[in-house]
């Protein structure tokens, strides 16, 4: 297998490696995992499996999850299809920086993504390392967000547009979940800014530290909020990966966050991913 990383940051191309043969060898599961913990984001080309084969490879990281929106592959539980047609209008939840599923008590593990068709030109990927940008704040500020907690909503981005019985089902099934600003990666004890486009807002700021008088904790909390989240939007804290048939990405859920360019005419663009519970 030959590891090639593709930015100083984040993110590693792996060859002469085939997924679908990975899906049956635990011992090259266990050196991906490792390259995975190590790059954030691995990158694979020529990936001619099987929805089985998808599957089977992902679980070995643990057990897959649904998603209460996207639709699964009905023989592949598990295998969530996000498909794009002239005809679907944009979702406004891709092409926007954010961590999946960080609205659940448990956010995923990660996820292993297969693209079956795309556009000739545009409709890119990118992602972020949330662990540089942390390690590279200001001290004051690494100093001012370290027992901050926030909140994080599916009802306030997938079901804002939907009718308010519906939205209101929606947040009952899925309540608001709260985490650390500052998390620590389970596996490697690294710090992470842990803030994306599903975080509406910080739970504990109102404090005599934070608020001199009350229209600090409007402004003060929004500002800081809107600061942590500009974070990902930092070049050298990026990669950016050209999709074509068969090309696959599996990344860290946990250490980083991923932009989906809209930047194509309307057409045809069907990916599959498998997303491992956290």
């Amino acid at each position: 297998m030959r590891v090639e990383p593709l930015t100083c940051a984040i993110g590693a191309q792996l060859s002469n490696v085939n997924l679908g043969v990975a899906s049956r060898d635990p011992a090259l599961v266990a050196e991906i995992r490792a390259l995975l913990l190590r790059h954030r984001v691995l990158f694979f080309r020529d990936q001619d499996i099987t929805r089985a084969e998808h599957v089977a490879f992902a679980r070995h990281f643990g057990e897959l999850e649904d998603h209460p929106v996207a639709g699964s592959d009905p023989d592949h539980p598990g295998l969530v299809r996000i498909y794009k047609n002239p005809d679907t209008p944009n979702d406004r939840y891709e092409n926007s920086w954010h961590t999946d599923a960080t609205w659940r008590e448990k956010p995923p593990f990660g996820c292993v993504l297969r693209c079956v068709e795309c556009p000739p030109v545009g409709g890119d990927t990118m992602w972020a390392n949330m662990v540089l940008a942390y390690e590279r704040l200001p001290e004051h500020i690494q100093t001012q967000i370290a027992g901050l907690r926030a909140r994080h909503s599916i009802e306030a981005t997938f079901g804002a547009a939907m009718p308010i019985e519906k939205r209101l089902a929606l947040k009952a099934q899925y309540p608001d979940a709260e985490h650390p600003v500052v998390r620590t990666h389970p596996e490697t004890g690294e710090k992470i800014l842990f803030v994306n486009g599903f975080t509406t807002h910080f739970t504990n700021f109102h404090t005599a530290e934070n608020v001199r008088v009350g229209q600090d904790f409007t402004h003060g909390g929004s500002d800081l909020l809107r600061y942590l989240l500009s974070q990902a939007f930092i070049p050298e804290y990026q990669v950016r990966w050209r999709w074509q048939p068969n090309s696959m990405a599996m990344w860290d859920n946990r250490s980083t966050q991923h932009y989906a360019v809209m930047d194509y005419p309307p057409c045809h663009r069907k990916m599959e991913r498998a997303g491992i519970k956290g």
